[in-house]
């Protein structure tokens, strides 16, 4: 019963907050959307936002981060379900959750796809999921861990990759001098027996949060490349320190802030990558082949628009997504041009000062491309744009 009260109040949060996303596109979105009323993108093609799915499982998990929309049917795994992970445990310490739920599309149901021991020795410090999360065409599933004893930086381990199954059971982990705290959503090249990763380490040099935190600028993006024998586990090729140098802090609201969102261009020459602590969009030349970190690469595009940068999903017109840490807006960029186009207010909660702040974290396309999936993580919620 508690928890139907529940999320009955946070079905009736999320249709007033409808009422206002309406308000606030008028009076805060109206100056980019009529800048560029004659621009092609996806965001104008946006017109509601549909609460999908509580995402809190029966252990109680939150704070939920990392989406990915499945790209096959595997397992327990349907094409087109969404996996989202919990950074969060019961108790809504950070670095603490352990568990990935599957939304079906098809039925409006969700289910637990896997729960991963809290304490796996394998895993450098524990568990803790982060937006490091992909689902290959292999049916292997791939979840970063940047895991606490206690939901703060103080206490934080190195953390881990950890390879699941399509049924949700662990096979595997992968860890290196190179992975600390991944924990950015991955960029992905997926040829099925082969497959390459692009994942942002955060935990480089970062301590507690306690005072006022420094910035460390060794974060980094390491390449993974990945043999996947048939019925067998993906086994690390080799990896690549691709880029280097970009800052991250501790910080005792959201765990921490570094490099988060990862993409790639359609033709894989470009990688791009969300500074937050630059307030910037960057570029990486030659992701798949560089042997050589190319540190930060170049800007591609800064301030303006966004906030504090966080996940980043290229759109079937060959822009940016960028979801803002620092408001509730998601933002078009076309990269070609370099140019921010829109900001749409997908989360207008005015518990937060600006409205949104800190409630945004992952985004999916869906399949079809004419939309997309996010959480808001402060009612726990799988939301679909479209």
């Amino acid at each position: 019963m508690k928890h139907a009260m529940r999320t009955l109040l946070q079905r009736t949060t999320h249709a007033r907050r409808a009422a206002l996303a309406l308000a606030a596109t008028a009076t805060l979105g109206a100056a980019p959307l009529a800048a560029h009323a004659a621009a092609d993108g996806l965001l104008p093609q946006i017109h509601r936002d549909t609460t999908l799915i509580n995402t809190v499982p029966d252990n109680g998990d939150q704070n939920p981060y990392a989406i990915f929309v499945a790209p096959v049917s595997a397992g327990a795994v349907k094409q087109g379900d969404v996996l989202v992970d919990n950074f969060n445990n019961a108790a809504n310490l950070q670095g603490t959750g352990s568990t990935i739920v599957d939304y079906h599309p098809d039925t409006k149901q969700m289910s637990l796809f896997a729960t991963i021991p809290r304490d796996l020795k394998e895993c450098p410090g524990g568990v803790g999921l982060s937006t490091a999360m992909t689902m290959l065409k292999s049916g292997w599933v791939i979840v970063g861990s940047t895991p606490s004893n206690d939901g703060t930086t103080g206490t934080k381990g190195a953390g881990c990759l950890i390879v699941l199954d399509s049924n949700g059971k662990i096979a595997k982990t992968i860890s290196s001098p190179n992975i600390n705290d991944p924990w950015g959503n991955m960029a992905v090249v997926d040829n099925g027996d082969h497959a390459t990763l692009f994942v942002s380490n955060a935990g480089f040099g970062v301590g507690s949060a306690d005072g006022n935190p420094p910035v460390f600028k060794q974060s980094t993006v390491l390449r993974l490349d990945l043999d996947i024998p048939d019925g067998q586990a993906p086994a690390v090729k080799s990896e690549t320190v691709v880029a280097s140098g970009f800052g991250a802090q501790a910080d005792k609201g959201v765990f921490l802030v570094g490099p988060t969102g990862l993409a790639l261009s359609g033709d894989n020459k470009l990688l791009y990558i969300s500074d937050a602590i630059g307030n910037r969009i960057n570029v990486i030349e030659d992701p798949l082949t560089r042997d050589t970190s190319a540190g930060v690469g170049r800007q591609l595009t800064a301030d303006g628009m966004l906030h504090r940068p966080l996940a980043m999903v290229v759109t079937p017109q060959g822009h940016l997504l960028v979801t803002n840490a620092l408001n509730g807006q998601v933002v078009e960029i076309d990269p070609v041009a370099a140019k921010q186009l829109y900001a749409r207010w997908i989360d207008t909660d005015k518990a937060q000062t600006p409205p949104g702040n800190g409630d945004l974290f992952g985004i999916a396309l869906t399949p079809a491309g004419d939309g997309f999936y996010y959480v808001e993580d402060d009612v726990n919620t799988l939301v679909l744009a479209k």
